[in-house]
């Protein structure tokens, strides 16, 4: 019975040194994305120090689900501002997902997604619409540093990074790593209300459609847009 021990003893003392071995191997294989396009010697300036070399990209998407991975990304609105949130110029793209057929029934009554009514629209496949993407960051960006802004950030985010890892890019090509979050600025000036419906109705702000056939990205980043802009204006009463 010893020797039995140590016969197994000895395999698994082989097999975890074949999977130490195979894990270093790993570490050794090259990232799907180059790291050059995720870091860079350049240090942009804080945007305290120098608002001029910032910009702010608002975004908004929709989605055939909630949960990012298996649900997909169907559109995209991208709306640039400056840090005081002066609009600058902007994107609205819609995306044919790889699997419609995952769409949820609540997302559809949402976002109004179809396939067959994509198809109709001119909808891009995920690699042209990153493409499209990055191109026009590169138009409107130039040399500036972005910092995505959304409601509810994580959200969008893990979309936006589902998006860009099927495409073999990153949304780090495009933005900082920090990311700005609606509800949380708005919370730090007192609203606990995490819709934020309060906020728009007591500054009289216009809220995006909710029909589903007009309730876009696009139409979800200008409303975005909006309310930034009122928390600006909130926060200068405060502390003129």
């Amino acid at each position: 019975m010893r020797y039995l021990y140590l016969l197994v003893f000895f395999v698994l003392f082989i097999f975890a040194c074949e999977r130490n071995s195979e894990n270093s191997h790993r570490l050794d294989l090259a990232p799907p994305i180059p790291l050059n396009l995720l870091e860079s010697d350049k240090i942009p300036p804080s945007p305290d120090k120098d608002p001029s070399a910032w910009l702010l990209a608002h975004i908004d998407v929709e989605t055939t689900g909630l949960l990012p991975g298996y649900h997909e990304m169907i559109d995209i609105g991208l709306v640039y501002t400056d840090l005081e949130g002066t609009i600058i110029d902007s994107l609205f793209l819609r995306i044919q997902p790889e699997f419609p057929s995952r769409t949820s029934p609540i997302a559809r009554q949402i976002n109004a997604y179809d396939s067959l009514k994509w198809e109709e629209l001119n909808a891009l496949d995920p690699e042209s619409a990153v493409e499209e993407l990055l191109s026009f960051h590169r138009k409107v960006g130039k040399d500036k540093s972005s910092l995505m802004v959304s409601f509810n950030s994580h959200f969008d985010l893990s979309f936006l990074d589902q998006l860009f890892r099927s495409a073999n890019h990153s949304w780090r090509e495009m933005f900082h790593y920090f990311v700005l979050d609606i509800p949380s600025m708005a919370w730090s000036m007192g609203y606990r209300d995490l819709t934020l419906d309060n906020f728009l109705a007591e500054r009289n702000i216009e809220d995006e459609p909710h029909i589903a056939h007009l309730h876009t990205g696009i139409s979800g980043a200008l409303v975005n847009v909006r309310i930034y802009q009122e928390l600006i204006r909130k926060q200068k009463e405060v502390n003129p």
